[in-house]
């Protein structure tokens, strides 16, 4: 495939992460960290992000089925979701995040466990989107 081409398409895959709100200024900072000595920074940093964010989910599945509902230690897990999330620029997954809060919050268990779906679904949907734009920009 033509390199110009494929440096298009990264191009604009990338700038549909933003405009479509997966995405914030925080992400673009990473990207400003990336340089020749290490160019695959962000991958990197972004496959961090979704090892640490697989133990945390699990631990939240364990935390909402246990009785009674933990609050605190639910609102915990999720702060540091929250930290990774916005530490990777991933929008939509922290704003998913604030909701969670909210309702550990109110003890609202319904709410937790509505936010959360809306959460993991965020979060599989940014991976997948991410994946393709790593893999076509390796191409490029």
């Amino acid at each position: 495939m033509d390199k110009k081409y494929l440096h298009h398409q990264v191009a604009y895959l990338r700038k549909s992460l933003f405009d479509q709100g997966f995405l914030d200024d925080q992400f673009m900072q990473l990207e400003d960290l990336q340089d020749d000595a290490n160019p695959n920074f962000v991958e990197e940093i972004v496959t961090s992000f979704y090892s640490d964010s697989a133990r945390l989910i699990h631990s939240i599945e364990q935390a909402l089925v246990g009785r009674p509902v933990d609050f605190g230690k639910l609102d915990d897990y999720m702060h540091q979701y929250k930290g990774s999330s916005s530490s990777i620029g991933a929008k939509k997954v922290k704003m998913a995040c604030i909701q969670f809060r909210e309702y550990c919050c109110s003890r609202n268990i319904e709410g937790c466990i509505r936010s959360f779906q809306q959460l993991k679904q965020e979060h599989a949907t940014l991976r997948r989107k991410l994946e393709t734009y790593f893999q076509l920009a390796r191409q490029a």
